[in-house]
């Protein structure tokens, strides 16, 4: 068999220069066996540098796959090829791992996964136990931050469109950016920046999430009730609008544990306490987590330290793909599932820093 060239789909008729594992591991205090992969560079080395990929919000497997792209397979690949260990696991509840997946695991929840991926790596002898490193994006990047604020044994961690900036003014920002981007008009980006303002103020003021259940429909349904024709047909056509197909949903991912969680958690925080070597990566065309609204505030809260690396990277968008606007549409359409210059920032820096 000829040696396999990645590309955005996995290739069977072929080999790859590195040893694939399937791997199990134990989350023990929530009773949840993970299932993995781990790859391992063909070396003479006796042990090796390793790195744990967590995945964005949502019940994903492995390989991270999303509109046709393999993000992990793809990262897990490179990453390998340049003489590190990678694991990559499905979530909880999903692929070949036990336990539930749903809005009631919160991020918190799912960082225990993670250490517990951690404390595997550790005890595998062909890997170097002080040179663990994490590598998370989106939510994972957030998921990151927390266990690196906590756990004292990391080498490392990359943020990968990190979502940090949780307060709800930044997420009405990001919606607000994501919309325009999208192409929808002033109006329906200014009636839905008013509509998830009361929504989160609700969760925000209502513990209650029964009462809060009540109150948050009354109000979409307000909000459904007044809106003109032409916008309730427009709030069709977009990923981040609220409507009548998708409120209902809304309504639930509000209202649930894991959004609650996120609104009350202040990574900014976390990551100025963090001294090992950080690095952050977001794409200028990327408005799920948008780099002017993060990265001032990353600059601003560890102006004092000098272990964290920031970069943005031009017309990438929240995959770090490269795009043309960041329209959501774009997004299944491009031919590249990580920018190769995103894949040499990474593999470079941790090389340089380990």
């Amino acid at each position: 068999m000829k040696e396999c060239k990645m590309t955005n789909t996995s290739n069977t008729n072929c080999t790859y220069p590195y040893k694939e594992q399937e791997v199990y591991f134990q989350n023990i205090p929530d009773n949840i066996s993970l299932a993995g992969t781990l790859t391992i560079p063909k070396t003479d080395r006796k042990q090796l540098p390793a790195i744990v990929l967590i995945a964005g919000m949502g019940p994903h497997t492995r390989n991270y796959e999303m509109l046709g792209h393999k993000i992990f397979l793809v990262l897990a690949d490179y990453l390998t090829r340049q003489g590190f260990a990678v694991l990559r696991f499905d979530k909880r509840g999903v692929g070949k791992s036990t336990g539930t997946f749903d809005l009631n695991a919160t991020s918190k929840d799912l960082s225990r996964d993670v250490s517990a991926a951690i404390d595997y790596l550790k005890s595998r002898p062909e890997i170097d136990p002080h040179n663990i490193g994490l590598i998370g994006h989106s939510e994972g990047g957030m998921i990151t931050t927390m266990i690196a604020n906590k756990r004292n044994d990391l080498a490392f961690i990359v943020l990968l469109a990190g979502a940090i900036a949780t307060e709800s003014r930044n997420v009405l920002e990001h919606v607000a950016m994501q919309l325009k981007a999208d192409g929808a008009c002033q109006e329906m980006i200014f009636q839905d920046r008013a509509i998830r303002k009361k929504l989160l103020e609700i969760i925000k003021k209502e513990p209650d999430r029964s009462r809060a259940s009540i109150i948050l429909q009354q109000t979409v349904n307000e909000y459904l009730n007044n809106l003109s024709d032409k916008l309730q047909e427009e709030s069709t056509q977009y990923h981040f609008t609220i409507n009548e197909n998708n409120a209902h949903g809304v309504i639930q991912m509000l209202n649930s544990p894991w959004y609650r969680y996120i609104l009350n958690v202040n990574p900014i925080d976390m990551l100025k306490e963090i001294t090992i070597p950080t690095l952050a990566l977001y794409g200028s065309h990327d408005f799920v987590t948008a780099p002017r609204i993060i990265i001032p505030l990353i600059t601003k809260a560890t102006r004092t330290t000098d272990n964290i690396t920031v970069m943005e990277f031009p017309h990438l968008n929240h995959w770090l793909q490269p795009c043309k606007t960041g329209a959501m549409q774009e997004y299944g359409k491009s031919k590249e599932t990580i920018a190769q210059a995103v894949l040499k920032t990474i593999s470079d820096w941790i090389k340089n820093i380990i």
